[in-house]
């Protein structure tokens, strides 16, 4: 796979699940590692814990202690995986899933080339 880089696309997403509107993206991530994919999401959980009811909080830790575990070894397969809360009327779902990125001649680290900004997000219908 010459000119290409394996690693996992991150998204989060939410959704009202009061009104039918479609999910609305709320950030992605181009993980390099399982371990980055899953450490993208649990810094996510523990960042929105304290502001989040006590059963959602629970479902959070439950994850961090627990299910992180599971994710890891799925994403170790090359499976994608999915972990979601729901908060009062809001779903909040993070996804991360094996992907092929191609090499960007003038990126440098983390930062994105210019380029990036140019195209308009995927929305999912």
């Amino acid at each position: 796979m010459n000119g290409y880089t394996r690693g996992f696309w991150c998204e989060c997403w939410t959704e009202d699940l009061t009104e039918r509107r479609q999910p609305t993206l709320r950030g992605s991530f181009d993980a390099h590692s399982a371990g980055q994919a899953d450490r993208w999401i649990a810094i996510a959980l523990r960042t929105i814990t304290p502001a989040l009811d006590s059963r959602a909080s629970d479902e959070a830790w439950e994850w961090l202690y627990e299910g992180r575990i599971e994710t890891r070894r799925a994403l170790l397969c090359s499976e994608p995986c999915t972990v979601t809360i729901n908060q009062g009327g809001t779903r909040i779902t993070w996804t991360a899933r094996p992907a092929l990125f191609p090499s960007l001649a003038h990126r440098r680290s983390l930062e994105l080339p210019s380029c990036a900004y140019d195209s308009t997000p995927y929305i999912r219908s």
